[in-house]
């Protein structure tokens, strides 16, 4: 479980992370309300000498519970 203190503290890192990729942040929202058992989730990573790296999962109903509880931990 998070320390609520550790989470004070990342708190302004947050913050400062939202308003320079704000649509970043708006994305997360609107995929996390459309997350449903089946779908998958696919994260790409390209460096800046154009290496990549991808992977990907299936959404379980496990992982819908869970970030649900973290919903409400997160401020």
């Amino acid at each position: 479980m998070m320390n609520p203190l550790e989470l004070m503290k990342i708190q302004p890192l947050l913050e400062q992370f939202q308003e320079r990729h704000p649509k970043f942040i708006q994305f997360f929202g609107y995929a996390g309300q459309n997350l449903e058992e089946d779908a998958l989730v696919e994260i790409s990573v390209t460096s800046a000498d154009g290496k990549k790296a991808i992977t990907n999962i299936r959404i379980m109903q496990e992982d819908l519970e869970l970030i649900e509880k973290m919903k409400g931990i997160m401020p």
